[in-house]
């Protein structure tokens, strides 16, 4: 394998298998590609390092059984995010009795049931918007209440051809054009209506989507959720910066979730990302200390700020674990930079 298709493997991976955005415009947070033990401050875990990729590809090509699944999977566990953390944990009960079986029949067994329950949690979001469209002017709440409807009808056909799609009721969300004064509440509306369960979000959205797909789908798609993937802390539809100091790295899963959703609507959808952030930053401070992110020493000093301003507050990120000023991470930056420009002429 030459090394250019090595570079469009580990950089397009996510793209093409995961559905995020293209990465192509994010050269600038390389950097931030080869640091390890790194907590998602989206998600809470380990992310799995792109040094990973070309590994499990291999494993993946020679996996034919629910065992091979099984003992693929086993070596990330401890990197899975919950929803995959609990399809993995299904696949391994039935691994344990069909070793030699394969794990998409495993999904099928249980597709009604999880069919069933996907509905239920469909239809509990639907009500929550529904309850707060009371507070709605009759036009507008009419004008939810009929897209809400249509959802409920899309829930209960079961034909393939006319299905519910959450992303087309959240799109449908953004054509109703509330007054000034309902602003506010149409906006607690659409989070509320972010809570839809996707494959990210819900084990039973998970097997109903998956029990159609090849077991070496299914199996890729629980590993690359918890991969490393660069995202922009201001999204770039809002204005955000192709820069370092606007991106952080966070799993696959964080990224594609939040699409280009402001940072303070995000966080009222996972509460634990204040939390979360704060450990990213000590983790990559220790990486830092360790010798990584060379010529990027203010980065923690940027990030503190951008998130400050990115969450309206909510987000205070403490750099007492780091020993450098600002002052002196800034001059370390400019140290560095004379001596690669010094070096490369």
């Amino acid at each position: 394998m030459d090394k250019k298709k090595d570079k469009f493997n580990e950089e397009n991976y996510l793209r093409l298998y995961y559905d995020i955005p293209f990465e192509g415009s994010t050269s600038a947070g390389k950097p931030l590609r080869r640091l390890r033990n790194i907590t998602c401050p989206y998600r809470g875990i380990k992310i799995i390092p792109g040094t990973a990729l070309k590994p499990f590809e291999r494993g993946l090509a020679n996996c034919k059984t629910s065992a091979d699944a099984v003992n693929l999977l086993s070596e990330y566990s401890k990197n899975l995010l919950p929803t995959e953390q609990s399809v993995y944990a299904i696949i391994k009960e039935f691994s344990a009795l069909n070793p030699n079986d394969n794990i998409q029949n495993c999904l099928q067994m249980i597709h009604t049931n999880c069919l069933t329950r996907l509905k239920l949690e469909e239809f509990e979001v639907l009500d929550n918007v529904d309850l707060l469209s009371r507070k709605l002017s009759p036009t507008t709440a009419l004008k939810l209440r009929e897209i809400t409807t249509k959802c409920r009808q899309l829930i209960l056909n079961d034909s393939k051809k006319d299905t519910f799609k959450r992303k087309n009721f959240l799109n449908s969300l953004d054509e109703i054009q509330p007054k000034d004064n309902e602003k506010e509440i149409f906006g607690d509306i659409k989070n509320k209506a972010l809570f839809l369960p996707t494959s990210g979000s819900s084990k039973n959205a998970f097997v109903v989507k998956y029990s159609a797909r090849t077991q070496t789908e299914t199996i890729r798609r629980i590993f690359i959720a918890s991969t490393g993937s660069i995202e922009h802390i201001v999204p770039q539809s809002l204005g955000g910066l192709n820069s370092i100091g606007n991106f952080l790295w966070t799993t696959a899963s964080g990224n594609r979730y939040r699409e280009n959703m402001p940072l303070l609507w995000y966080i009222k959808r996972f509460n634990k990302i204040p939390t979360y952030m704060q450990m990213y930053i000590d983790d990559v401070i220790e990486e830092i200390h360790n010798g990584k992110l060379e010529g990027n020493e203010t980065y923690p000093y940027k990030i503190k700020q951008k998130m400050l301003e990115a969450s309206e507050g909510r987000v205070l990120i403490s750099l007492s674990k780091y020993k450098y000023t600002e002052d002196e991470a800034a001059e370390r930056e400019k140290e560095y930079h004379y001596r690669w420009e010094k070096y490369h002429k």
